[in-house]
């Protein structure tokens, strides 16, 4: 997601930081790129001209060309036009005063919209609401049934209803269950199109004035570009969306739709899809894409992520023992398998700022393969083997090797990653340790800390349970 743009946006700001001052001929240039690689990102074209301009007029003014760093200033005025231009925060869900809610989820056929749905509903159970599934596509074929697969899935309530019944019938059906069944929420899948059609925004239209929903949701496929930005102010002029939901944004997306589809509809992005598991939907945060975009990373939501999959119990246990070295394969298994919770490792690293000490990560190559093979090795191995790596003599490493179907080098290249991250989690925590000692008031000097743990440039402390920088096959 906006990889290719967040590169040439560092790139022109590397390029300005080489600058001695900021002059009007540097900044026309610096601008010049940065419409090139928005343009390339498939921002609209409105959008990039609106934006250009203020960067322009701000970057300018007296006050820039006086401070004491312009080109972070420059940095600060792009961050902030992006963020303007994406929404001020976060845009919440509205739920009706008198329940039940209605939500018309709507879109295009293949955007994405009934696995949307599942997800949605999975997001509202965590976050205490009791949705209840009504698909009203009677035209796809196995529309319904791959709604009520997806309601497994998340354990959610579907309305079946009968067949032969119009779409009408089946969302009224859904909301007297609903009423009868405690359920607060009733999402309703409607049906797409390949393309807008009349015939479709006439049944959308006669389903929103029957219900009145408090959500019209719009599913949008990132992939698709400009396409989806165009798909979208069509649905808003007919419908009157409430906000937008874009999936697909953990794949080769450019993001310009993400850029364009708030300032051409006025409507709000309020989820994006970031991948195909029930749990990869984001509330969209406008400040932290925009982080993610201009390489500032976005820790606020790998802490979430973190804060979500791990037990704070084991994460301070599991700290005590990087303090005392006692950190085993056992452990590095256990922390693997967390890792694998949350997500691919691609989208976790992209939350690491690609700056300081985070930058070499940023390419490291991902195969998630690795994170099974490695698995298995360490499965292979014996309780006492795990608990110490020490014992693993050549005999132990054939056997291991046979029994995971790996070759006895991919078990020698294991445990020398596992002893080097070791080595380097028990600097961390060790550095970590002594800055908190020191602002305790315990620290008797200044300068040196715990000895090499100590990290320079002020090494940002990460969440409890994120002690796996070396997991990644470096």
């Amino acid at each position: 997601m906006f990889e290719n743009l967040s590169e040439k946006l560092q790139r022109v700001f590397k390029d300005l930081r080489g600058e001695g001052k900021l002059t009007e001929g540097n900044i026309q240039d610096a601008l010049r790129e940065i419409r090139l690689a928005l343009l390339e990102a498939d921002v609209n074209f409105k959008v990039v001209k609106e934006l250009i301009l203020n960067v322009r007029t701000k970057a300018l003014g007296q006050e820039v060309l006086t401070s004491f760093s312009p080109t972070e200033q420059v940095v600060k005025i792009v961050k902030d036009e992006l963020i303007r231009i994406l929404g001020s925060g976060e845009s919440k869900l509205r739920f009706a005063s008198q329940p039940p809610s209605i939500f018309m989820i709507v879109g295009l056929q293949g955007s994405g919209k009934t696995t949307s749905t599942g997800k949605i509903a999975r997001w509202l159970i965590k976050n205490g609401k009791r949705p209840l599934l009504v698909s009203v596509d009677v035209y796809r074929p196995a529309a319904r049934e791959q709604l009520r697969v997806l309601a497994k899935q998340v354990d959610v309530p579907i309305y079946a209803g009968e067949d032969g019944q119009s779409p009408l019938e089946l969302a009224k059906g859904a909301r007297r269950e609903a009423n009868q069944t405690g359920r607060d929420v009733v999402l309703i899948d409607t049906a797409g199109r390949l393309h807008i059609d009349d015939e479709l925004m006439v049944e959308l239209e006669q389903l929103k004035s029957e219900f009145e929903p408090v959500e019209v949701l719009f599913v949008a496929d990132a992939m698709t570009g400009q396409d989806a930005v165009n798909s979208a102010a069509e649905f808003n002029t007919r419908l009157g969306i409430t906000g937008v939901v874009l999936t697909k944004m953990d794949g080769d997306a450019r993001g310009g739709g993400a850029l364009s589809i708030r300032q051409v509809t006025g409507r709000p992005l309020k989820f994006i899809g970031v991948g195909e598991k029930a749990d990869a939907l984001e509330l969209f945060h406008p400040d932290r894409i925009v982080s993610r975009i201009l390489g500032m990373g976005d820790v606020l939501s790998l802490i979430e992520k973190v804060e979500e999959q791990i037990d704070k119990k084991d994460a301070l246990e599991m700290q005590d023992k990087l303090l005392h070295n006692e950190f085993t394969l056992e452990d590095f298994q256990k922390q693997l398998r967390q890792l694998k919770k949350m997500g691919s490792l691609q989208s976790l690293l992209s939350m690491l700022p690609s700056v300081g000490p985070f930058k070499d990560l940023q390419n490291v190559d991902m195969d998630p393969k690795e994170l099974v093979r490695i698995e298995a090795i360490i499965s292979s191995m014996t309780t006492k083997e795990r608990k110490n790596h020490e014992i693993i003599n050549g005999s132990r490493r054939r056997r291991i090797a046979r029994g995971s179907g790996v070759e006895v080098q991919a078990v020698n290249a294991l445990l020398k990653q596992y002893r080097e991250a070791r080595r380097m989690m028990r600097s961390l925590t060790g550095g970590m340790a002594g800055v908190g000692a020191k602002r305790k008031g315990k620290g008797k000097k200044k300068g040196k800390g715990r000895g090499r743990g100590n990290t320079p440039g002020g090494l940002p402390q990460l969440p409890p349970g994120m002690n796996f920088p070396q997991i990644f096959g470096r």
